[in-house]
């Protein structure tokens, strides 16, 4: 029997089942941006800089003051102070957890946490033999450092 509500919902179901293709792909992973108080902004320059390893670099002179943080040519955190009073959305449930960088000697990071007091827990990715090291920066947010090399 043909009726429209069958087709309608014959309609429906091959549209909700057929994959979605944007209309402009997404190229590559940019930057991820920290938001806070200049004084956050100071120790957590600090941080990637010394204890991950980024590199301060140039930052277009935009209206608000902040630090563009590269990992070889490439800027790869930004942080931006945040305005006078700014409030951020109390109901928004906060699902990061954490960001990645590609790294290699894991000894050397090791040793080099440890001389910054920085606890870390170690972990190993399942069937490639890589290596992950997981902490936390002083503003709580999850570090991952990943090591390629399968030794530890």
């Amino acid at each position: 029997m043909d009726s429209p509500i069958l087709r309608l919902t014959s309609t429906l179901l091959s549209n909700a089942l057929r994959p979605l293709s944007p209309p402009m792909p997404v190229l590559a992973f940019a930057h991820y941006n920290l938001r806070a108080d200049r004084a956050t902004l100071d120790t957590l320059r600090d941080f990637y800089v010394q204890v991950v390893g980024l590199r301060l670099g140039a930052r277009p002179p935009f209206n608000n003051f902040g630090y563009w943080l590269y990992a070889g040519e490439r800027d790869v955190l930004h942080l931006s102070e945040a305005g006078p009073g700014e409030q951020r959305p109390a109901n928004v449930t906060n699902t990061f957890d954490h960001v990645a960088f590609s790294c290699a000697d894991m000894p050397a990071f090791e040793k080099h946490l440890d001389a910054h007091g920085v606890r870390y827990r170690h972990d190993l990715v399942p069937l490639t033999g890589q290596q992950q090291l997981f902490f936390t920066d002083p503003a709580g947010n999850g570090v991952e450092l990943n090591f390629l090399e399968s030794s530890r």
